[in-house]
């Protein structure tokens, strides 16, 4: 994973995960990556320096860290699985019928290529990506 320092035309600075910089640069091509105050695509990365530590603790804290951020995680998926109905690929459908029918539901969750959940976003329907953490992972 590395993170880099993006910044849009509009002047705002955040961060973002990615896998590695050629997943950095294919979502960028495919205009998959947007600004958290203004969702313009115009986004750049910004220099970051490194961050150098010379504690030798770093690794203990690193893993301590993970570990929190996939129990954190995995209770999330619990609580999707047990609050909302999953329908599989058939996602980005399911989530056009309630958004243009205006039909109700207690929340849905699937599967969607990065290419549908673009569309999705285009059409105003509002989704969220989540990583989802294999349950049986340590």
């Amino acid at each position: 994973m590395i993170k880099y320092s993006l910044k849009c035309k509009c002047g705002e600075v955040f961060e973002s995960w990615f896998t590695n910089s050629t997943d950095y640069e294919s979502l960028k091509r495919k205009k998959l990556i947007s600004c958290i105050s203004c969702n313009s695509t115009f986004v750049e990365k910004s220099i970051m320096s490194p961050n150098v530590s010379s504690k030798s603790n770093k690794n203990v804290k690193n893993n301590k860290l993970e570990k929190s951020i996939k129990k954190e995680l995995l209770k999330f998926r619990k609580y999707i699985e047990k609050n909302c109905k999953n329908v599989g690929s058939n996602f980005p459908q399911e989530a056009r019928n309630i958004h243009y029918d205006n039909k109700t539901s207690k929340g849905i969750y699937g599967k969607a290529t990065p290419e549908e959940t673009a569309e999705l976003i285009e059409e105003g329907i509002d989704i969220a990506t989540v990583p989802w953490i294999d349950k049986y992972e340590n």
